[in-house]
């Protein structure tokens, strides 16, 4: 469903790419060639495989990007909120999506075709080389995500989820600004949903967080980083 185009120029998310290069007047040309849409919750948006329709930036919302495993398994890669981008892996050296996207709630996207995305990479080179940092960064995350994932068990696992989506999306009145399902929690931390509920369980009992629904709150941080400090979550 297509809505009123969020105007870039008021957009209050500074981590954006467009808005942080908005100062620019070569963007200007470019802005005007966006799409805007709402995705629903639950709503999926990319569907691993389908041929690339350039990079979705979201205005407001929250969405997860999955890949799919072993045994077409699911596995949540990244978490993502306002101003963040999604369908940058592939992106300029692959015809397809490397991943499916879906919205975790109502969620506002704006969209940048392929045509336009390589207008201002070859035409904004302070864009561009933004963007090539961007792309340095991930990959070092995905990396360092993959050692420590290794030498992790389940319950520490869980533990390195809790405290990066804490850190991602805040916690308001002591919950965690969420909502993820028991399932999703492990296909993220890389385990059964028998397994993420037993961790979470034991860690309410151990006064460590609390619950309310599928919102989680952590009670006690320090005693959670401490748990995981050996690999450095942070």
């Amino acid at each position: 469903m297509k809505e009123d185009q969020p105007i870039c120029y008021s957009c209050l998310n500074e981590n954006c790419f467009i808005k942080r290069h908005l100062h620019l007047e070569k963007m200007k040309q470019y802005v005007v060639k966006k799409e805007s849409f709402v995705c629903k919750k639950s709503n999926q948006f990319i569907t691993e495989g389908d041929s690339i329709q350039g990079l979705y930036f979201i205005c407001s919302g929250k969405v997860k990007t999955i890949k799919t495993g072993i045994n077409g398994r699911e596995q949540i890669v990244r978490l993502t909120k306002n101003g963040d981008t999604i369908g940058f892996r592939g992106f300029g050296t692959s015809k397809k999506y490397l991943i499916s996207a879906s919205a975790l709630e109502d969620t506002v996207l704006c969209n940048f075709s392929n045509a336009t995305m390589f207008e201002i990479l070859h035409n904004v080179p302070e864009f561009t080389y933004a963007l090539m940092l961007f792309y340095a960064d991930e990959l070092n995350k995905s990396e360092n995500n993959i050692r420590k994932i290794a030498h992790m068990n389940v319950r520490e696992r869980v533990i390195d989820l809790l405290l990066y989506i804490h850190r991602k999306f805040g916690q308001i009145n002591d919950l965690i600004d969420i909502e993820l399902s028991r399932k999703e929690i492990a296909d993220f931390a890389g385990t059964t949903e028998e397994q993420a509920i037993r961790v979470i369980s034991n860690l309410k009992k151990e006064m460590l967080i609390k619950t309310v629904g599928k919102k989680i709150g952590i009670l006690n941080m320090s005693e959670l980083r401490s748990e995981i400090m050996e690999h450095k979550y942070f």
